[in-house]
């Protein structure tokens, strides 16, 4: 999927234009992908939506230096340089990281699904997804309890 043009795939309705424009107001979502396009394209939807956003190109430079106590939820690629997006997981629990985790991936399977699903992965979207897709799994997995 790399190189490709997959920031097309993540267009949605303009903020102004969607009932829920405000839904990311003052929240943070780290975001994990390789593909410097998809990346990019999923930083600016979500600041259109109104997050913050970090961004990384790998599962180790988030876990080098980014605090992610205050994380609205982690956006991970499945497969990644050197760790996956499970293995991130794991590595974020861990360190006793509660965020919930957003896989996404080009790889989808029955068995992918299922491993996640295992791992405690809050929402899976298979690429190309729509950017409204992201950001409803966004405000389902980042809504408060109660």
């Amino acid at each position: 999927m790399k190189g490709t043009g997959t920031a097309a795939t993540l267009s949605a309705k303009p903020a102004a234009e969607r009932s829920d424009a405000t839904i990311g107001r003052g929240r943070s979502v780290l975001v994990i992908e390789d593909d410097d396009g998809m990346r990019e394209a999923i930083e600016s939807l979500l600041g259109a939506a109104g997050f913050e956003t970090v961004a990384y190109a790998s599962a180790e430079a988030l876990l080098a230096g980014q605090a992610i106590e205050d994380a609205t939820c982690v956006i991970s690629d499945l497969k990644l340089p050197a760790m996956s997006g499970l293995e991130l997981l794991a590595a974020l629990r861990a360190r006793g990281a509660q965020a919930p985790v957003i896989l996404i991936t080009a790889h989808d399977a029955p068995s992918v699904r299922e491993d996640a699903a295992r791992c405690g992965v809050a929402a899976f979207l298979a690429k190309p997804f729509q950017g409204t897709a992201l950001l409803d799994a966004i405000e389902r997995v980042a809504r408060p309890a109660g």
